[in-house]
Parts: structure tokens; C-alpha cells; sequence
């Protein structure tokens, strides 16, 4: 069940009366984790147990290991959760990938290994619930929450249904407070939800699926005859379409939540207006790139060991970034690139400051708008099949230029409008623009919303970090 389908729209309906109708928080928790089990369920039934087996495992692991007074004990436990969690990502997701790089790296030596005969399926939604889970089990290890008694709650938790698949990904220090006190459906809550999900579908359904993701389709499909006009349209985009498509599930994802009473941490601050590429991150993806640095950035010293280590600290942490994101050298060096951006950016505005701190305001522009053609261009290999594609598409910029067709000159218009969208409102989120808009004129932005929604001919895409 996708957010933009009539499916999912009849099962939110349902659950939001039936959690209004509860009246006992103890069992609307219950009815929320069935809900969230059948909305997974409904992904891959199979796959239910898996998630039920890895809630599970954590909270047990958590539990016992609170009882521990002995450091190596409660280490040991913690790598039981770390190996369990990501031995089973690594199977369902890397282990074609390292299987194949392994036949690749031996056979200059002569060694020739069989071809891969598995047929894996993903599970959806995999990256982002072990992420959560595992950031539970590493804070009970460090001692900075304390372990949930309740196994129920732990897995609403993990499979809370709004933000299963495609996050934000929640700490549990964050959701914890909104399980212990009661919450419901509410007038506010639900006006307000709703706002969030009409502009998370207008992001999914009207910008990415029919503006932005016809053209860019066109232009990879025939990528050997593509002009430069066609391969700037396709990089910008495609720039476009996987912001709106992913800014768009998690405001759905968000306003759903709060529909039921329930509060997520916003995924995107404007991330085209980004002064810096250490900013980009701040407003990128805020979620995984704040997990990042919690988890993995830190704990390998972060910027403490000096300019090397340092350097060293980002460019692992961003080249597992990318790998998290797919099994292929296109993720890696995605990832890769963004490391050694982030470690450049950092040796030349320093340490502790950040590009968008320029005094000058012809400095802030010229880092905005190198961060801004940095990342656009980086989105080539994430969008590309292979390396050589990759290439193709950039090569292609510099052919011959033409006069774009119609949905070329509607796809850079839109994207032109949604930067300088982006810029004008580089600080503000949906609920700071809300509180500021007159009633009249939010009602016909609402409205209109609603006829482009409904008139969208565009066609019906899987969100794209449902593959991740």
C-alpha cells in the first residue's frame, strides 16, 4: 500500500476511526501494532515474521542487558545485536553485491567463482527498521535510555506503519514519551496531518511522477542518442524528481502520524538552498544523516584525531552512507564523492564553522551554488545503472545544444520555481509557513492542490527509497 494509492487511503480511514473510537490507550496501542503489522503484511506477508523476529531479538538483547553490570557482558550483547541485524541486511541485501565483487577481485589470481544463483527478494523497508532498531539497542549499551518493559510498545516502535518503509528513521528516546501518554485522533491533529499529507502527494504524485519522471525516463531509455539539452534536463530533473518523491512520502509519513496524535522528526529542511555541502547534510535526509554521525561518525572519532583522521572519520562514514543505500559501485561512489566534498569543505572554511556562515553574501551565493551543482551532478551515478552510463550521461552535456520540448522547458521551469521556493523559505518548514498564511489564501492553495491531484495523468511510481 503506497500513500498515493486508494488502497492505503481506505486503511488510514479505517484506522483513524477505530483509534478514535478506542478509548483505551492500552488497546489502541494494540490496534495501532496490528495495523502496522497489516500494512506490512500487505508489502509481504512472509516478511512480517521478520520484522517481528528482529523486534524481538533487540528487545530481549536490551533487557538483559541492563542486568549486566559487567562491561565485556553488555559489550558481548550488543554485538549479538549488531551482527544479528546486520548479518541478515547484509544477506538479503549485499550478498549478491559481495559475491560478485569477490569473483571480480580473484580473477586475475585465476580463481573463478560460480555465478550467483539466488534469487533474493528485498525486504521493503529493511534499511530503515534495523537502523531504528539497532539505535535502541546501542543507546541501552551506552546507558542513555533506558530499556522499554513493554515488548508491545517496542515493536509499535520499530513498526509504527507511517514511517516503516521509507523512515524518518526515530530514535527511541524520542518516541518513547509519546507511548507512555495517550494519543488520539483530534480535530487539530487531523487538519493539521492533513495539510502535510495533501502536500506530501503533491510532491509525489504532480511534481515527481508526472513533471519530472516521463522526461528523465525518456532520457536514460535513449541515452546513445541524448543531446546536451537532454542530458540537462534528465541530471536537473531527476534532481527534482528524487527530492519531491522522497520529501513527499516523508511528509505523508508525518502528517499520518500526527493524524493519530503522534509526532516524527522532520526529513527535510530545503536541501537545494544549502550553503555548503556539510549544510546539505544538515537538511538532506536529516534522519540517516544525523544516525550517521550519532553512530558511526563519532564513535570512529569524529573530527578529534587530527586533520587525517578526520578526513579518514568522514569519508568511511559517507562511503557507508552510500553503500546503505544499494548494493553497487554507484552508491559507493556517491558516497564517496560526498565524503571527500565534506573533508575538502572542511579544510577550507575549518573545523567548527560552515560555508553558509560566509559574512559576504556574493561568498554565500557562490557556495550555495557550488553545492548546488555538485550535488545535482552527483545524482548522475545514484540514478545511473552502471559506470558507463554514468559516463554517457555526463558526456552528453557536452553535444550539441537544441531548443527543449515541452516537457523539458515544464521540467526546468519547475525545477527553477522550486529552488528559488527553497531559497525564499531556506529556514522555514510547513508548520512555520502554515502559521503564517492568511485562512482565505491557504484554503485555495489547498484547494488547488487538491484538482492537480486528482487531474495528475502522470503514472503511478513506487516511492524510490522503497528500494533502499
Amino acid at each position: 500500500m503506497q500513500f498515493d494509492s486508494l488502497s492505503f487511503l481506505l486503511f488510514f480511514g479505517l484506522v483513524v476511526a477505530a483509534a478514535a473510537a478506542v478509548r483505551s490507550w492500552s488497546a489502541r496501542k494494540s490496534l495501532l501494532l496490528v495495523a502496522s503489522y497489516a500494512f506490512y503484511g500487505a508489502w509481504s506477508p512472509a516478511f512480517v515474521l521478520l520484522l517481528a523476529a528482529s523486534s524481538l531479538l533487540d528487545w530481549l538483547l536490551a533487557r538483559a542487558m541492563s542486568g549486566r553490570r559487567s562491561p565485556t557482558a553488555r559489550r558481548t550483547l550488543l554485538v549479538v545485536s549488531l551482527v544479528a541485524n546486520l548479518g541478515v541486511l547484509a544477506f538479503f541485501k549485499y550478498a549478491a553485491f559481495l559475491h560478485d565483487t569477490l569473483a571480480w577481485m580473484l580473477l586475475p589470481l585465476g580463481i573463478e567463482l560460480p555465478s550467483w544463483r539466488w534469487s533474493l527478494v528485498l525486504p521493503v523497508g529493511i534499511s530503515f527498521y534495523t537502523f531504528q532498531s539497532l539505535s535502541y539497542t546501542i543507546d541501552v549499551y551506552r546507558r542513555k535510555v533506558e530499556p522499554i518493559a513493554s515488548l508491545r510498545d517496542f515493536c509499535l516502535f520499530v513498526a509504527f506503519f507511517p514511517q516503516l518503509v521509507a523512515g524518518p528513521i526515530v530514535r527511541y528516546e524520542t518516541f518513547a514519551p509519546q507511548l507512555a501518554s495517550a494519543r488520539k485522533p483530534s480535530r487539530a491533529a487531523l487538519c493539521s496531518g492533513g495539510v502535510w499529507i495533501l502536500w506530501g502527494l503533491f510532491e509525489k504524485v504532480v511534481l515527481a511522477d508526472t513533471v519530472f519522471a516521463g522526461p528523465v525516463d525518456s532520457a536514460w531509455e535513449h541515452l546513445s542518442t541524448a543531446s546536451a539539452t537532454t542530458a540537462l534536463v534528465a541530471i536537473l530533473g531527476f534532481a527534482g524528481q528524487i527530492f519531491c518523491d522522497f520529501a513527499g512520502y516523508s511528509c505523508c509519513a508525518i502528517g499520518a502520524a500526527r493524524c493519530l496524535g503522534f509526532e516524527l522528526p522532520r526529513n527535510f529542511m530545503n536541501p537545494y538552498a544549502a550553503i555548503g555541502f556539510r549544510d546539505f547534510w544538515r537538511r538532506w535526509h536529516i534522519s540517516l544523516s544525523t544516525w550517521l554521525r550519532d553512530y558511526l561518525y563519532i564513535p570512529l572519532g569524529g573530527g578529534r584525531g587530527g586533520r587525517l583522521a578526520t578526513v579518514r572519520n568522514l569519508f568511511i562514514t559517507m562511503l557507508l552512507g552510500g553503500l546503505w543505500h544499494g548494493a553497487g559501485w554507484n552508491f559507493v561512489l556517491w558516497g564517496g564523492a560526498h565524503g571527500v566534498l565534506l573533508a575538502l569543505e572542511r579544510q577550507v572554511v575549518g573545523g567548527r564553522a560552515t560555508a553558509g556562515r560566509a559574512a559576504h553574501r556574493l561568498s554565500r551565493l557562490a557556495w550555495g551554488g557550488l553545492t548546488l551543482a555538485c550535488v545535482v551532478l552527483l545524482w548522475v551515478p545514484f540514478r545511473a545503472p552502471d559506470a558507463a552510463s554514468t559516463g554517457a550521461m555526463l558526456s552528453a552535456l557536452g553535444g550539441t545544444w537544441s531548443r527543449p520540448d515541452l516537457g523539458g522547458l515544464l521540467v526546468l521551469a519547475t525545477f527553477v520555481l522550486m529552488l528559488a521556493v527553497q531559497w525564499l523559505a531556506r529556514d522555514d518548514g510547513i508548520d512555520e509557513l502554515l502559521a503564517r498564511t492568511p485562512d482565505g489564501l491557504l484554503a485555495t492553495v489547498l484547494a488547488a492542490l487538491i484538482v492537480l491531484i486528482v487531474l495528475s495523468p502522470g503514472d503511478n511510481h513506487a516511492f524510490i527509497y522503497f528500494q533502499f
